[in-house]
């Protein structure tokens, strides 16, 4: 039985096929096993819903103060999706990596964390003058892949999505003494 491969001149191959002789010197087209690669997962990553994450900001409510420490998380998490490649069974086991923060005054900073709510501050800024600006996390998505319950294996690349904008106010604010007697 002989293998072949159909390579074209931009480096793709089509699915292999062998030929197997009949009776008679004939021989049949036989299917051979498919292939999955880390570039074919990758490109069914591109195409999984992957989800944005949340901005969450504190002090909540969309006002924060000139140099004061502001708190940035969001909520990401692990998780799984199963598609078909090429009629074979494709797990993907897609975890966040990183988060690009653009925190809308011109500065971004970029983690391995996904921050978390205060008291525990990983991911904070400080604001250095009053004004609007609009914040956001981007999300990096890596992924390992295993074909029909084999063993997992890293897909080439990743994955980032954009997050939503968060608007958020910086204002000033002036001490005042009350209730000294």
């Amino acid at each position: 039985m002989q293998t072949v491969w159909f390579e074209h001149a931009d480096g793709t191959t089509d699915q292999p096929y062998s030929s197997c002789p009949q009776e008679g010197g004939e021989t049949e087209a036989v299917a051979a096993p498919v292939v999955i690669t880390a570039g074919m997962a990758a490109q069914a990553l591109r195409e999984v819903d992957l989800p944005a994450s949340v901005l969450q900001v504190q002090p909540p409510g969309g006002r924060t103060l000139v140099n004061f420490e502001t708190n940035f998380y969001t909520g990401a998490e692990d998780f799984e999706r199963t598609v078909r490649l090429l009629g074979q069974r494709v797990d993907l086991r897609i975890r966040p990596a990183s988060f690009e923060w653009r925190f809308g005054d011109g500065t971004t900073a970029r983690t391995s964390e996904a921050g978390a709510p205060y008291p525990d501050l990983q991911v904070t800024h400080r604001y250095l003058r009053k004004g609007a600006v609009v914040a956001a996390v981007d999300t990096t998505y890596e992924a390992d892949f295993r074909v029909n319950g084999g063993p997992w294996a890293a897909v080439a690349g990743s994955v980032t999505i954009p997050g939503a904008p968060v608007g958020l106010a910086i204002v000033t604010a002036t001490p005042t003494l009350t209730g000294y007697r």
